[in-house]
């Protein structure tokens, strides 16, 4: 299953940099610094079997001060296999998030890459301050207690701001902090991959980024264009939107796509019996939804309150393949909240076992950092009074009742983020020649923001999808149907720089669920 990321993520070409570094620091080539490649570290099995070798990139915690402060960047290499005279040179990743690690990205993308993979260094990387990078870690927080019994939409909304105010505070406060956090930045990162690409002695570097990670490879097109070669952006989102603008824009396609599962499953009623008609799964689901939000649905022992029973009901809804898990879900939600013994189906207890552990609030801990502090990309754009955001929910619920709350509500500390970054956005627009990819149905970053992002990077193919899905490049690496057509492009485009002649709409693939 594909990690649900937190929706992340312009104009004139004059605008290279937007208020970062002058354009002469563009051109100067980092200094080159000696590297020791040894064995990975021990938890990383697939990299160790496929003959990896890792090391550390030291970089500028603040790459405006280069004599500064410095900090390290893990780095894996799996080398090329094909020709020596057929080698292009590197291939990094990201996977998105943002904070998701990245060590072993690469490699877990050779088999979709074919024949690609061979002409290529495959590198990975753990981004600044993740993974086996320089780490930053919060202040543990205190034990959570449980949810009463009974509770109400604005005793939970309470909880949310209170847990985002402790997870500011926690992070802020804690061992160097104050000093890391303003550089855990987009911007930051982009220069880190420069930095990869300089101490491994080459001109340029090829890159294929999802999700967050589109929005990472967007910026880096624009921060270094001459340093960008072949370039795949997978589903990306809207370069002049706010990160809780973002958020919210997810609400309808999220509806939307609920819509379509309830007409899958009225028509599966003897299997999973919740209702013969769209119309009656849907009101299935908002009675459930009512009910947890004034007594907590207990299932295995863990209660769920109606945000959580919103976050399972959006894990499931983002890939047309998940609609089987989906509705077998909401059965045992409903028996659940009706008294009646349940033992969950393996995705909901997969489900279950994530949300209960202890440790669920620092493993976020990576998307907070990106998505609190980088000013950069998008730009802010948290409300800082809480109620604005109930403000908001309470209006989504008229014509988003599902998940309306969830997307305007605070599902981040940013609203108590004071560590931000100094720089101003990231203003994209550049004729980089860039390979993109989209699910015309993407419910987590929408398609109308890839469309954004096309028109700015006018050097760019769309590369369209009519799915529903969240990521559509190596599909079948998650046990989904794959889209040749959109692997083939990615295919064509790393092995022989080929661009599609124009933007191209894939044949319509049978999912199979």
């Amino acid at each position: 299953m594909r990690v649900i990321r937190p929706a992340t993520l312009g104009l004139g070409l004059a605008c290279l940099l937007a208020g970062g570094l002058p354009a002469s620091a563009v051109s100067a080539e980092p200094a080159r610094p000696s590297l020791v490649w040894g064995p990975c570290s021990p938890q990383q099995t697939e990299l160790r079997d496929a003959g990896a070798l890792c090391t550390k990139v030291t970089v500028p915690l603040d790459h405006a001060d280069p004599g500064g402060p410095s900090i390290e960047i893990a780095v894996s290499r799996v080398a090329a296999t094909g020709a020596p005279g057929k080698r292009r040179g590197i291939l990094l990743s990201n996977p998105g998030g943002p904070g998701g690690t990245g060590l072993a990205h690469t490699l877990y993308l050779r088999p979709a890459l074919g024949r690609a993979a061979e002409n290529y260094d495959l590198i990975g990387f753990d981004p600044r301050f993740l993974g086996e990078s320089t780490p930053v870690t919060c202040a543990p927080a205190s034990p959570a207690p449980a949810p009463g019994p009974t509770t109400s939409r604005r005793a939970e909304f309470d909880r949310s701001v209170r847990d985002a105010r402790d997870t500011a505070r926690r992070c802020r406060e804690h061992g160097d902090n104050a000093r890391l956090l303003p550089h855990a930045t987009t911007r930051d990162v982009a220069r880190d991959m420069d930095a990869i690409r300089a101490a491994l002695g080459e001109p340029r570097l090829s890159y294929y980024g999802v999700s967050y990670g589109a929005d990472l490879g967007a910026v880096y097109t624009q921060m270094f264009p001459r340093r960008a070669d072949r370039i795949v952006l997978d589903s990306s989102t809207d370069p002049a939107a706010t990160q809780y603008e973002l958020f919210q824009r997810a609400g309808r396609p999220l509806e939307d796509g609920l819509d379509d599962w309830a007409r899958w499953t009225a028509r599966h009623d003897a299997v999973y019996r919740l209702g013969t008609t769209p119309a009656e799964v849907r009101a299935r689901v908002q009675r459930l939804l009512d009910g947890a939000e004034r007594r907590p649905v207990v299932v295995s022992g863990v209660p769920l309150t109606a945000p959580l029973v919103r976050l399972v009901l959006r894990q499931f809804v983002q890939h047309t393949e998940y609609d089987p898990a989906l509705a077998a879900t909401v059965r045992d939600l409903i028996d659940a909240a009706a008294g009646r013994p349940v033992e969950p189906g393996p995705d909901l207890a997969a489900m279950l076992g994530l949300l209960s552990s202890p440790d669920l609030a620092d493993s976020m801990l990576g998307g907070a950092l990106f998505m609190c502090g980088d000013r950069g990309w998008p730009a802010g754009g948290w409300p800082k009074d809480p109620e604005t955001y109930w403000r908001n929910m309470e209006r989504s619920r008229a014509d988003q009742p599902v998940f309306g709350p969830l997307v305007n509500g605070m599902t981040a500390p940013c609203a108590f983020w004071t560590s931000t970054s100094r720089e101003p956005a990231t203003v994209i627009g550049n004729g980089v020649d860039v390979l993109m990819l989209q699910a015309r149905y993407d419910n987590n970053v929408p398609y109308e923001g890839a469309l954004a992002l096309h028109r700015r990077l006018t050097g760019s193919r769309l590369v369209t999808a009519d799915i529903r899905s969240h990521g559509v490049f190596g599909r079948g690496l998650d046990g989904l149907t794959p889209i040749p057509c959109a692997d083939r492009a990615v295919v064509a485009h790393l092995r022989d720089g080929t661009l599609p002649a124009s933007d191209t709409v894939c044949p319509r693939t049978e999912v199979v669920r």
